[in-house]
């Protein structure tokens, strides 16, 4: 029997999160149970014994996933049970693998396999936030090779103040929020948004988020030493320090005047590389050429690494040949193409998106069907990242996690900017047609362009920039860079994309390679950052200084008002039948939803015609009828003492045979109204018990020069009990009628 392993950590609001280990999944290499509150999530981690030959990377897969169950939900679809990963739990698998990955050994080769499902969650705290410290725990508790523990929390900024792991709630009210994976002595990831806070809350939020991880770091580390936990050994690296020495040698000083050229010409420089490889493998024996590749290239990868990097730490020269805070070129093409109801092409540089806005009703919006989430989604952002943009020669696949999580990053940086009242439902698509260097950013700046383009009022407009970093050994030297290249990014130490409007920060994401990186180097990035974007916005501004003043004429307009709850019946009909008999004599499209104990009522079309022809029908169903005005409405049924109207919408009224004419009429016969006919009428009284109705069309016409309305004849006294005689008319006790049928002495 296994006797279970516990650790628990106090968050600062009095919750707690209890690791445990030794009682679930004892087969995999390393299993940690998380639990807080309600919320469990199981980590599990497992690796291979040996790399696969000519493997020379970490082969690491992370899979987040939670169960319907774990909420007490059915999944949707026809086969009631877990698919494919949604967005969310790719998203949230990307934020653990993120941190992880740098801190595996450079040399461990193994395939590993990191498996995190949340069991059990009571929709209050959000378990994306814990995913990174179970699986770190995992590890820790295993024998795979693994740096040092990590652990991620979300902090959000709520009326002023810092809260680590908010709720769900508590997320809906903070103008900041972000996830933090670090380590106990350096942060390795950041991913968040927020509403145009300074560079000086972002640094501060960071610091708390810090703060809050070293106990989680700590906890690993101690429940690793209570299990005696000793990492396995490995060798999956072979070595030739000969060829090592050589091709350092020989290289070594082609690379670097490759680098100190200074082209902005990516192919030129991979041809040049390339060449400088070729060169050193023809002194290879050929028969030893096969086995050798795989530590040569890895060899030539370290040696061009180091000389990108010494020659922009010594000699301040970039590969395109800027300055540290240069930009390269932007254009800036809004309306690029003339059917889109938006568009715009951002180039900058070797890296170009164009990107398309069509604006829908509230029908286009996206259902969010997640475990913990169940809503619909206005404003869509699709970010796709073609082979032929980077020149490879590669059949798409569907959408990969980094599309996602790029577009996510997008999506992220312009939400906020979209006015509370705009009516239409948004898609932005970015499709990625060159990519050398934050092709994420260009998908802020050209949606941005296209949003403006097609009429939608932002706030502010938003752009976006990625910062490089490059130190040596000890942070002697760092260079921070500016708006960086794809091979900027590969070979150095950071990749830090910002994005914002003139008055600060929209959204982030940083993922630190590097050992101990010092908040002075975090802020230089940033004021850096600004620069960069500041001078980006300004470049958009001249491009499209406004929002489009209206909407493509092909746009469907679309008209919003709110009802009260009681009216939303009448506008439906019994079975729909009343609002889809306006929305075919109309051709106009309505939608209804009750929010907030009233009706909200979208009426989209492609004419304006349409549309007011739709809204005076609605107008015509909520109004309220008032006694003494006149309306125009269709005889429904015809009776032996009149006939029933409707005078609005839904609305009926007694039409009595007396009120139809100033002339006596004997049946309804001599009134020649048929069912069908529409008849003006007027409202005489609205009887304020029963809430009926009765209209008279007599009230409309002249009144006959000498009229007199006809006496009524007494009631005799009444002799049933009630103080009257017997009743001689079959129950109203009224004497018998003369006029047939409205009791009334005869007219004049």
């Amino acid at each position: 029997m296994f006797t279970p392993t516990k650790k628990t950590i106090a968050l600062a609001d009095g919750r707690e999160i209890t690791l445990e280990t030794g009682k679930l999944a004892k087969q995999a290499d390393g299993a940690v149970e998380l639990r807080l509150g309600n919320t469990m999530i199981l980590a599990t981690v497992t690796s291979a014994k040996d790399a696969d030959d000519g493997v020379d990377f970490m082969p690491l897969t992370v899979e987040y996933k939670e169960k319907f169950s774990a909420f007490g939900r059915f999944p949707g679809g026809f086969t009631k049970r877990e698919g494919r990963a949604s967005d969310y739990e790719i998203l949230t698998a990307r934020l653990v693998d993120r941190v992880l990955r740098p801190l595996f050994p450079s040399n461990y080769h193994a395939n590993t396999i990191v498996h995190i499902i949340m069991f059990s969650s009571d929709g209050v705290d959000a378990p994306d936030a814990l995913a990174g410290l179970a699986a770190s725990a995992a590890i820790a508790v295993s024998d795979v090779p693994f740096e040092e523990p990590i652990a991620e929390v979300r902090v959000a900024r709520i009326d002023g103040q810092f809260v680590i792991n908010p709720t769900f709630d508590q997320i809906k009210q903070a103008d900041m929020e972000l996830m933090v994976g670090a380590t106990y002595d350096n942060i390795m990831m950041v991913e968040g948004e927020m509403d145009e806070v300074s560079e000086d809350d972002l640094i501060a939020a960071l610091k708390a988020a810090h703060e809050a991880i070293k106990p989680m770091c700590i906890a690993q580390k101690e429940l690793a030493a209570e299990l005696g936990v000793v990492k396995r050994e490995y060798c999956h690296e072979v070595d030739d320090e000969d060829i090592k020495t050589r091709l350092r040698q020989e290289c070594y000083p082609k690379c670097y005047e490759v680098a100190k050229a200074g082209c902005a010409d990516k192919q030129w420089r991979n041809e040049q590389f390339d060449k400088a490889l070729e060169e050193f493998i023809e002194t290879i024996p050929e028969e030893e050429r096969e086995e050798k590749m795989p530590m040569i290239s890895r060899y030539f990868h370290d040696v061009q690494r180091d000389a990108v990097r010494r020659c922009i730490l010594d000699e301040h020269i970039r590969l395109d040949g800027r300055q540290t805070d240069q930009i390269r070129p932007i254009s800036c093409e809004p309306d690029y193409l003339t059917y889109p109801h938006g568009s715009a092409l951002f180039t900058r540089g070797e890296t170009q998106a164009l990107a398309t806005v069509t604006l829908g009703t509230r029908l286009d919006e996206k259902l969010v069907d997640d475990v913990l989430r169940h809503e619909n989604e206005r404003f869509l952002l699709h970010y796709n990242f073609p082979a032929f943009s980077t020149g490879e020669a590669r059949a798409p696949r569907g959408v990969s996690r980094r599309e996602i999580g790029h577009g996510n990053l997008a999506h992220r940086a312009l939400k906020r900017m979209i006015p509370d009242d705009f009516p239409y439902c948004v898609r932005v698509v970015s499709d990625i047609l060159e990519s050398n260097g934050s092709s994420s950013m260009a998908t802020v700046c050209a949606g941005c362009m296209a949003m403006l383009d097609a009429g939608i009022k932002m706030r502010k407009p938003v752009a976006g920039i990625a910062m490089g970093l490059i130190t040596d050994e000890g942070n002697v030297k760092h260079a921070v860079l500016s708006d960086i290249l794809g091979d900027e990014d590969h070979l150095g130490d950071m990749d830090f994309k910002v994005t914002g409007t003139v008055d600060g920060i929209t959204a982030t994401q940083m993922d630190i390679k590097c050992d101990g990186l010092p908040y002075e180097v975090l802020e230089q990035a940033l004021r850096q950052a600004r620069d960069g974007r500041l001078h980006i916005l300004n470049l958009i501004n001249q491009a499209i200084p406004e929002a489009r003043e209206d909407y493509k004429p092909h746009v469907p307009r679309i008209v919003t008002m709110s009802v009260d709850k009681e009216f939303i019946g009448a506008i439906i009909g019994k079975g729909g039948e009343v609002i889809q008999g306006i929305q075919e004599e109309t051709g106009a499209t309505i939608t209804i939803d009750e929010i907030d104990g009233r009706g909200e009522i979208e009426i989209s079309a492609a004419n304006a015609d349409s549309i007011n022809a739709a809204l005076d029908r609605i107008k015509a169903i909520i109004a309220v009828p008032e006694e003494g005005a006149v309306y125009t409405g269709k005889v429904q049924s015809i009776l032996e003492f009149g006939a029933f109207v409707e005078f609005m919408p839904g609305r009926d009224g007694l039409l009595h045979i007396s009120e139809i004419s100033w002339d006596r009429l004997e049946n309804m016969e001599a009134s020649g109204l048929h069912e069908g006919d529409e008849v003006t009428v007027k409202l005489i009284e609205i009887d304020k018990k029963t809430g009926k109705f009765r209209l008279s069309m007599r009230a409309l016409q002249e009144k006959p020069e000498g009229y007199e309305e006809p006496r009524r004849a007494p009631r005799p006294p009444r002799r049933d009990g009630n103080g009257g005689g017997p009743r001689r008319d079959g129950g109203n006790n009224r004497g018998p009628r003369r006029d047939g049928g409205n009791n009334r002495g005869p007219r004049h």
